[in-house]
């Protein structure tokens, strides 16, 4: 049992369960505005420098759990396809091509905005965004997308696939009471990154 089932994490696909997919022939297309547009196979991304970071995916249902997400970092990406200065949105699409959301670049170039590949040391199954999810800490959930396909270099935004729903764009985390997933409490955290709680 992974360890985010051991954590009771959800299982939520908006779009549909895509079912097993195939990690060893896994590929992200990143195309846009950039000077090397170019494929990225699992193996390139397993040779890319790993990066963890331990942090915190926070669910804007009211969840959030804490755990080591291993993968590698957006800005490192960024850097490999040579972005072009005019880049201000990183755009995500998951596996199917029907579920997108878009992060501004500034965010999407933080030191723990990832294409994660593990948590807790553990490759990363279907049911949580395997086999590479984006990661991205700093917002709600909805702006980590899962089981990533391709990323888009762009100028302008895109409302994704919860925005168009009514979901807001900016995805910022509010104050308010999470269930703390790790703990199995219910606990109040302030506005942004859940870094603490508020009665800790």
């Amino acid at each position: 049992m992974s360890r985010l089932r051991e954590l009771r994490t959800p299982v939520f696909w908006a779009e549909g369960h895509p079912g097993r997919l195939d990690r060893e022939n896994w590929k992200i297309e990143v195309v846009g505005l950039c000077k090397k547009p170019r494929i990225f196979t699992w193996h390139d991304l397993t040779d890319m420098p790993k990066t963890n970071a331990d942090a915190r995916l926070t669910s804007v249902t009211r969840f959030s759990v804490r755990g080591l997400w291993g993968g590698v970092r957006v800005a490192d990406i960024m850097n490999a396809v040579e972005m072009d200065p005019a880049v201000k949105y990183v755009r995500f699409w998951s596996y199917r091509q029907i579920y997108d959301a878009a992060v501004p670049v500034e965010i999407a170039c933080k030191e723990r905005t990832l294409l994660a590949y593990e948590f807790d040391g553990e490759y990363l199954e279907e049911d949580y965004g395997g086999p590479v999810r984006g990661f991205c800490p700093y917002l709600w959930g909805y702006k980590s997308a899962k089981s990533v396909v391709k990323m888009e270099l762009a100028d302008t935004y895109v409302s994704g696939f919860w925005e168009v729903r009514g979901y807001p764009d900016e995805a910022y985390i509010e104050a308010g009471r999470v269930r703390d997933l790790n703990s199995g409490r219910t606990r109040p955290i302030p506005d942004g990154e859940v870094v603490r709680f508020l009665d800790e």
